[in-house]
């Protein structure tokens, strides 16, 4: 090889690093790939998975995964954290079953009873978080622990257990089918979420004042945008998500425990931030929905291999380190306006 040419291969290598790091930045290409080649691990070594009872199962455990992290998403992108989601779940389990039938009302009611319930406390959550500059992490926990605790007290010595209604199962069901055609709602009802996320985020004026705060929430006060206001609605907003995952899984679960929300702890934030969403953006909904079905295809893979649950959270937590200092290494979008 001349020294020109071995000159010309150096330079398309300096090119195409950039240009993949770019691409990289504006698609979550790497995670898309990780998914693809988790799937044809477990394909391979796991019989079975590949068939379509299995991927329904993969699919609707990631529509909870996904859906927990809508809200989570929002506020990440503001550089907060929503930790109240489990609590919240407990909370709207017993709010339409057995404070439902306790109070003697219908679904619908309760429902509503629910979403004021929860709204409020997010409200809370927000104005808190703002007004007096309080880590969301801290406020999130304690309103969850609040959500659940109050619900708890309005059940008979805080019974747990009652039975979800059989529509909520078929929706929420890997068995469920829509319009008599073999794919569970909840799938249709997470793609239609994806769908508004991402709309909302890149196409309307709410959602661009919202990046614009979680970017450099000065400059945004400063371009006259109630950055307050726009905290406090993302916490509510998570909040009512957080609702109707706790009616997702009520129906999944088929009844409510106290241990029902446990898993979307921080499921909800091991998706947004390996989807590659990061604390003050950039980051969409579209990496936390990749995010969520990597998460699920790894975890299904590794307890089909025997894995243990601390296997799981080791694995998980060196991912998560990893993600973040990778993320940490950008510089942030507040230094690049």
């Amino acid at each position: 090889m001349s020294v020109a040419e071995a000159t010309g291969t150096v330079r398309g290598e300096r090119r195409l690093w950039p240009a993949l790091v770019s691409l990289q930045a504006r698609y979550p290409l790497l995670q898309a790939i990780a998914v693809i080649v988790a799937f044809t691990i477990g394909a391979i070594t796991l019989p079975g998975l590949a068939e379509w009872p299995s991927v329904k199962v993969i699919l609707v455990l990631s529509a909870l995964a996904g859906i927990a992290g809508i809200g989570q998403t929002l506020l990440i992108l503001m550089g907060g954290f929503d930790l109240s989601i489990p609590g919240i779940i407990v909370a709207t389990g017993l709010i339409v079953t057995v404070i439902a039938g306790g109070w003697g009302i219908s679904f619908v009611p309760a429902l509503l009873v629910a979403l004021v319930f929860a709204g409020t406390l997010g409200a809370i959550s927000g104005q808190i978080s703002h007004r007096f500059n309080i880590q969301p992490l801290v406020v999130t926990l304690a309103t969850g622990a609040i959500a659940a605790g109050l619900a708890q007290t309005q059940t008979r010595e805080g019974i747990f257990g009652a039975g979800a209604p059989q529509w909520l199962v078929d929706i929420s069901s890997p068995a469920g089918r829509t319009f008599g055609i073999d794919i569970p709602p909840i799938l249709l009802i997470w793609l239609a979420a994806t769908v508004v996320m991402t709309i909302f985020l890149h196409r309307t004026v709410p959602g661009r004042r919202l990046l614009a705060t979680g970017a450099n929430q000065r400059g945004a006060n400063y371009a006259l945008i109630r950055t307050r206001r726009v905290y406090t609605l993302a916490f509510v907003f998570s909040a009512i998500v957080s609702v109707f995952l706790g009616l997702a899984v009520l129906g999944f679960n088929g009844s409510v425990t106290t241990i029902s929300g446990n898993p979307f702890l921080f499921q909800s934030v091991i998706v947004v931030i390996l989807g590659g969403t990061i604390f003050g953006g950039p980051g969409d909904y579209l990496r936390t929905v990749i995010g969520a079905l990597f998460v699920t295809v790894v975890s299904v893979v590794l307890v089909g291999h025997g894995a243990s649950q601390a296997d799981q959270q080791i694995i998980f937590g060196a991912a998560l380190i990893l993600a973040l200092s990778l993320y940490g290494r950008q510089p942030r979008i507040r230094d690049r306006v």
